[in-house]
């Protein structure tokens, strides 16, 4: 059968997962009848939950006579590594462009990894149903950036088709035959080389994705580059440095056949299968026949940006809610993940019990601790923190670059924010539908805890992204939170005729009848400095008879959180505990008496 191998790339929400539910449903992957759920390629809980995709995952549609393998991608650029390596499984790019939004800095970034391999795109501009759509100015924004981005004469003569993936129907012009997809199906056909076959040659297989099945084990992923794969036969696995690391054999051999991992007999080159039966082969290992001796060459990965540091939860209230709370447990598991996740890196530190686990963003780091809390562990994690690097003997940090749209009467203020943060603006444009796209240079550590001030200060309407731009000389301090908090100074569960005479001094974060210890941050001072407050002060009681009822209590609703935006507000002196029930922000030192012997030697230091 005839093969081609495709990824769809593109930034977060401009509908790849969607467009591959539509080809899978147009191409009769699927009964007329079967029911189908929306978004069929984002199978995990949390991808479901919060709409995004976190993993690459690889299907296949047939179309007159020729199988489609189609890997669907991340859009954000925290799971990047997760498209870096995926490329070197294909022969083409699907890149989808938002017909109103147009090309955004996750674009660039995976698009500009692509034409470095030799890919050449289909570009799909899509929601060009959207009353908003300006497609021939995307068209022309893409070819401005392939230039840029110094790409063939053959990559610059890419194909273009505009689609609504929603609506089911693709075109070779915006407002042409909106009927079906037909149109992508047989660019695919037309522009994507079949994979080079070799079935002659030893067997030779790059692994580019790793995950664990409770039944089969270690499962990796790959295409067949030369060779024939079949079950039980004998492979070794090479490192990058050509080394054998283990001799073993594949108990099972899986293809990709639509939504399914079937078990197949053999697989030619140029096929992607999942391989089972080794307990030590890694991504970026060699699968090989035992005669050869040279491994793939591997597509090295961006370094992480981020670090945060992940210790055992040391509160009162530890091991009371959680059922993995031991630095073993903890370090078992982030090992586990560093294994299938290129992205992340993972070092002991110098205590027992704290891990420095570094990544590409706060997202990526906020899902990874999501699904262990999920998973049943308790953990304290700190304050995010940049990755410096040493280069000619200076100190270099990240710099980003971010792109907001926002309404043109929030820019103002998005600018000074940014400018505060050392922003430097790189470029102003109206991006139709009176919004404005702003283009910034911002250190990374600038970025850590703005995204919930700035959905604050434009009401929730702006749109920003994030990516990776280059290292920079340090810049200097930047200013940090500019309020205090408020600190439970007692031990127990709070009560609602405390919280009524706490509000005046700030927002709290909690509730009634919650359990609070000493240390635990339980609202946001509306001053600078913290205040140490007592939330279990009930009223005193007397048995004086009133003339009247007291008044009943009424409290504001507390600000609620989320992970997320619970490890962009805290400081460098404050932790966040997180346990499978609870998330609570929390004082490093619970002890008041330690906190201001830290903070006064803090001070001395600087």
């Amino acid at each position: 059968m005839n093969l081609r191998n495709i990824a769809i790339i593109a930034h977060v929400d401009h509908g790849k997962t969607t467009l591959v539910d539509v080809l899978l449903k147009q191409s009769g992957t699927f009964r007329e009848n079967e029911n189908v759920s929306e978004r069929a390629m984002d199978s995990g809980e949390l991808e479901r939950e919060r709409g995004i995709t976190i993993t690459a995952k690889p299907t296949s549609v047939e179309w007159k006579g020729t199988r489609i393998n189609i890997v669907d991608t991340p859009g954000h650029a925290d799971f990047g590594g997760e498209v870096e390596r995926i490329l070197s499984m294909v022969d083409g790019v699907l890149l989808l462009v938002d017909a109103a939004e147009g090309a955004m800095p996750q674009t660039k970034f995976v698009t500009g990894k692509a034409l470095k391999l030799g890919l050449k795109p289909i570009v799909v501009v899509n929601k060009v149903d959207k009353p908003e759509q300006r497609a021939f100015e995307v068209q022309d924004e893409i070819f401005d950036l392939f230039s840029a981005m110094d790409a063939t004469d053959d990559q610059l003569d890419f194909p273009t088709i505009f689609a609504s993936a929603k609506n089911g129907w693709a075109a070779l012009e915006p407002d042409g035959a909106q009927e079906n997809m037909d149109v992508i199906f047989d660019a695919i056909l037309e522009h994507v080389p079949a994979p080079k076959v070799n079935d002659d040659a030893p067997f030779t297989m790059l692994a580019t994705t790793l995950e664990s099945d409770n039944f089969l084990g270690r499962i990796l992923t790959g295409r067949v580059e030369t060779g024939i794969a079949k079950p039980n036969m004998t492979v070794k696995v090479l490192n990058r440095e050509g080394e054998v690391v283990e001799t073993g054999r594949i108990s099972k051999l899986l293809g990709f056949r639509g939504l399914d991992r079937t078990p197949i007999t053999e697989a030619g080159s140029g096929e992607l299968v999942a391989v089972a039966g080794l307990a030590k082969a890694t991504v970026a290992d060699t699968l090989c026949e035992p005669q050869v001796d040279t491994p793939i060459a591997s597509q090295p990965v961006d370094p992480p940006t981020l670090s945060m540091m992940f210790a055992v939860n040391d509160s009162p209230l530890a091991g009371t809610e959680g059922s993995k709370v031991t630095s073993r447990m903890i370090r078992d598991r982030l090992f586990a993940e560093a294994e299938g996740n290129v992205a992340l890196r993972i070092t002991e530190s110098d205590t027992n019990d704290g891990f420095d686990v570094a990544g590409r963003g706060e997202l990526q780091l906020g899902v990874l601790i999501e699904q262990m809390r999920r998973e049943g562990f308790e953990l304290s994690v700190s304050r995010p923190r940049v990755v410096m690097q040493e280069i000619d003997g200076k100190r270099h940090e990240p710099l980003e670059e971010v792109t907001v749209d926002v309404d043109e009467e929030y820019s103002g203020i998005v600018v000074e924010a940014l400018s505060l943060r050392k922003g430097q603006m790189k470029e102003m444009k109206p991006s139709g539908a009176g919004k404005t796209r702003l283009v910034f240079h911002v250190p990374a550590r600038g970025m850590i805890g703005y995204l919930g001030e700035f959905l604050t200060e434009t009401r929730g309407t702006g749109i920003m992204a994030r990516t990776f731009h280059s290292y920079v000389p340090y810049v200097g301090p930047l200013p940090g939170r500019r309020n205090g908090v408020l600190i439970s100074n007692c031990s127990g569960a709070t009560v609602p005729y405390a919280l009524f005479n706490l509000e005046g001094r700030g927002p709290l974060f909690i509730g009634a009848q919650v359990k609070v210890y000493e240390g635990m941050i339980i609202g946001e001072h509306s001053r600078p400095g913290d205040l140490e407050v007592n939330p279990l002060k009930g009223k005193q009681l007397t048995n004086v008879r009133s003339s009247g009822t007291d008044e009943a209590v009424r409290l504001t609703t507390p600000r609620r959180m989320s992970l997320e935006q619970m490890i962009s507000y805290i400081q460098d002196d404050e932790q966040v505990e997180v346990t499978p029930l609870n998330v609570r922000m929390r004082k490093r030192y619970l002890d008041p008496n330690k906190r201001k012997r830290e903070s006064r030697q803090a001070d001395s230091d600087s």
